[in-house]
C-alpha cells in the first residue's frame, strides 16, 4: 500500500492509468467525425454517452467531469456543424448528455471516496499490526529467526493469530497462539496475550509459572460477566490456543509447553520430526480443564536444526479437492534453508495449494539455532 495514492487522488486522478483516457478521447473523436460525414437522418450523437461513462470506471470525478465536458462541446459541434444549436433534436442530446455526465461524475465520486476509506482502513491494519504483531527480529541471542503472517481478509492484514519474542537471563522464550474467532474482538484477545507475554516472559522464573500467569491473564478477560448461566453456548466458547518455549543460551534443547497448539516440527538433516507433548495442557481461556501440574517437556535442538511454529490455518488449508495442505510432507525438502527461504518457499506453496486464498488466517515462525555461538555472540535483547 502506498500513501502516494491517497494523495494523489485529490488531484487529477490519472493515476488510475492515465493512458486509459485516451480511449474516450478517441471515442469522441471518432463519434463526432463519423456524426458530421453521416447523412441527415443519421444521428450518432447519443453514443458520446459512452465516453463520461467509460471514464467513470477508471478515472476519478475531475477526469470524469473533464471527459464529459469535452463530450458536450463535441455534441454541441456536431448540432453547429449538421444545423444549429437550437435545433429539437440537437439540444435534446445535448442537455441529456450532460445529464448522464453529472451522473457518472457523482457516482465517480462516490468510488474514489470508497477508495479512499479503503486505503484508510489498510493504513490503520497496518499500524495496528506493527503495534500489536511487532515483527521479530532476526537475530536473538543464538537463534536466526524468521516470521511471516497470512491475513485470510486481504483488508485486514492482522487477526486473531500471533506470535512474539523475549529474551530472559539465560535464553529467549518464545509464544505462538491462535485466538478462537475472528474480527476485532479476536485481535483484542490477542493483543491481550501478546502484552501479557511481553511483560513477563522475562520475569516468570519458570516456563510453568509463565504459563499459569498467561493463563489468569486470558481468564479474567475472556471470562463474560453477561454471561447467561443457564445457556451454555454462552460459555467455553472464547479460548487460546498456543505453544510456548524456552530455549537456553547454552543447552542444545528447548523446553515446550503446548496448550492445544499444533505440534511444532523439528527440521534436522532432511528429517521431519514433530515435538509433540505426552501432556499436553488445555488452551488458555479454559480454567475449569487447567492442570496446576503442567510440565515442560524437553527436546533436543541442536545448532542448525530449525523448529517450525505455525497454526492451524496452514494445515487445515484445503486445496479445491478438500486435500488438507501435508505441510511437513512438504516442508522435507527445505530442511536445509535459511529460515527466510524457508517461509518465502512455505508461502507460496501453501498459497498455490489452495488457490492463492487462504480460509483463515495463518502465521508461521522459523527458528534456526546457529552454530558457533558462544556468550559473546547473545544478543542482549
Amino acid at each position: 500500500m502506498s500513501h502516494g495514492r491517497l494523495r494523489g487522488s485529490t488531484r487529477w486522478s490519472w493515476e488510475p492509468g492515465h493512458a486509459l483516457v485516451a480511449v474516450p478521447l478517441a471515442m469522441i473523436a471518432i463519434v463526432t467525425t463519423v456524426d458530421v460525414l453521416a447523412p441527415p437522418d443519421v444521428h450518432l450523437g447519443p453514443f458520446l454517452v459512452a465516453a463520461p461513462a467509460v471514464t467513470a470506471s477508471f478515472a476519478g470525478p475531475r477526469t470524469t467531469a473533464f471527459i464529459g465536458a469535452v463530450a458536450v462541446l463535441a455534441q454541441s459541434a456536431v448540432a453547429m456543424a449538421r444545423t444549429t444549436l437550437t435545433d429539437l433534436n440537437h439540444t435534446f442530446q445535448i442537455i441529456a448528455l450532460i445529464l448522464i455526465s453529472v451522473f457518472v461524475t457523482f457516482f465517480a465520486y462516490l468510488r474514489e471516496r470508497h477508495e479512499k476509506e479503503l486505503i484508510q482502513l489498510r493504513s490503520v491494519a497496518e499500524a495496528a499490526q506493527q503495534v500489536v504483531l511487532r515483527p521479530l527480529p532476526q537475530r536473538i541471542g543464538p537463534l536466526r529467526i524468521a516470521s511471516v503472517y497470512l491475513a485470510a481478509e486481504a483488508e485486514a492484514q492482522i487477526g486473531g493469530d500471533l506470535y512474539a519474542a523475549a529474551r530472559t537471563a539465560h535464553g529467549t522464550r518464545l509464544i505462538i497462539g491462535d485466538v478462537r474467532g475472528k474480527g476485532l474482538e479476536a485481535i483484542g484477545d490477542a493483543a491481550l496475550l501478546l502484552g501479557a507475554f511481553r511483560a513477563a516472559a522475562h520475569r516468570q522464573a519458570d516456563l510453568p509459572a509463565l504459563v499459569a500467569y498467561l493463563e489468569g491473564t486470558v481468564s479474567s478477560n475472556l471470562d463474560d460477566p453477561w454471561a447467561d448461566p443457564d445457556d451454555p453456548d454462552d460459555h467455553g466458547e472464547a479460548f487460546i490456543t498456543a505453544a510456548v518455549l524456552d530455549v537456553p543460551d547454552k543447552e542444545s534443547t528447548l523446553d515446550v509447553i503446548n496448550c492445544g497448539h499444533p505440534s511444532p516440527l523439528l527440521l534436522r538433516g532432511g528429517q521431519i520430526t514433530a515435538l509433540e507433548v505426552r501432556r499436553p495442557a488445555p488452551p488458555l481461556g479454559l480454567t475449569e480443564f487447567m492442570d496446576s501440574d503442567v510440565a515442560p517437556e524437553t527436546f533436543a535442538f541442536e545448532p542448525g536444526d530449525i523448529v517450525l511454529l505455525y497454526t492451524d490455518g496452514v494445515i487445515e488449508a484445503r486445496d479445491r479437492s478438500g486435500t488438507f495442505y501435508p505441510l511437513a510432507e512438504r516442508v522435507a525438502p527445505w530442511t536445509g534453508e535459511h529460515p527466510d527461504a524457508l517461509l518465502s518457499r512455505l508461502c507460496q506453496d501453501l498459497l498455490s495449494h489452495v488457490g492463492g486464498s487462504l480460509g483463515d488466517d495463518a502465521a508461521m515462525v522459523a527458528i534456526e539455532r546457529m552454530p558457533g555461538m558462544g556468550e559473546a555472540g547473545i544478543s542482549p535483547r
